[in-house]
């Protein structure tokens, strides 16, 4: 299966991501962190995409369509995967459609975890990551053992720039006047469930999990 979650920044796809993959056993795709690889590396694409990421601004699309598809075309990635953080517009769903079609593949299930935007501004005021392998805590709701210090493996705990001030504002405007366009985009493809994101992040897990294991079997059963 392939599967897209959409969300606003903090709405906890990248968590979920990462406890259903290993649940599901296909990959987590998540596009900021493939760019961040790409701008630590110091790639050609890494060094495009760096000023827009600073900004709180979308990488333009033939960037991030080229990166995801490629990334999709991996071994890996044969029995489906999970994306995160794309697409993000509807001329990125159309482009990764057309993209996917040329290789036989489709989208299989778009997961909208919903979240009110005033939750969304307190979860990333209280976000940090540790410098080492990017483990995320929050200060409210998974504060590390120690502050500022990764409890796996002692690094510094940092704020995202773009998880701050005016940057986080003008994300999740992106967020509400693009990317929630794609709810109905997907629903008109009968591909969209909306999934409760404001709620423990085990609650969420099982209903996510439950959601997609439904649909699963739904579709065997009508094959």
């Amino acid at each position: 299966m392939l599967i897209i979650l959409i969300g606003a920044q903090g709405s906890g796809k990248g968590t979920q991501a990462k406890a259903l993959s290993q649940e599901l056993g296909i990959p987590h795709v998540a596009s900021g962190d493939l760019f961040r690889k790409e701008v630590a590396e110091g790639t050609e694409l890494g060094l495009k995409a760096k000023d827009y990421l600073d900004r709180g601004e979308l990488v333009p699309d033939e960037l991030t369509i080229t990166m995801i598809l490629g990334r999709l075309a991996r071994p890996d990635c044969a029995r489906g995967a999970l994306l995160d953080g794309f697409p993000r517009t509807i001329p990125q769903a159309e482009a990764l459609d057309k993209g996917l079609q040329a290789v036989q593949r489709q989208v299989d299930l778009a997961v909208y975890l919903e979240v009110p935007r005033e939750e969304l501004v307190r979860r990333l005021a209280g976000r940090y990551i540790c410098r080492a392998c990017q483990h995320v805590y929050n200060i409210y709701s998974k504060p590390p053992k120690v502050p500022g210090v990764c409890d796996i493996d002692g690094s510094e705990l940092y704020q995202r720039s773009d998880d701050v001030g005016e940057a986080v504002e003008r994300r999740l405007d992106i967020f509400f006047k693009e990317t929630i366009r794609l709810l109905d985009y997907y629903a008109t493809q009968g591909k969209l469930v909306k999934v409760n994101g404001n709620q423990s992040i085990d609650e969420v897990h099982q209903e996510l999990l439950s959601t997609i294991k439904g649909y699963e079997q739904g579709q065997h059963g009508s094959a």
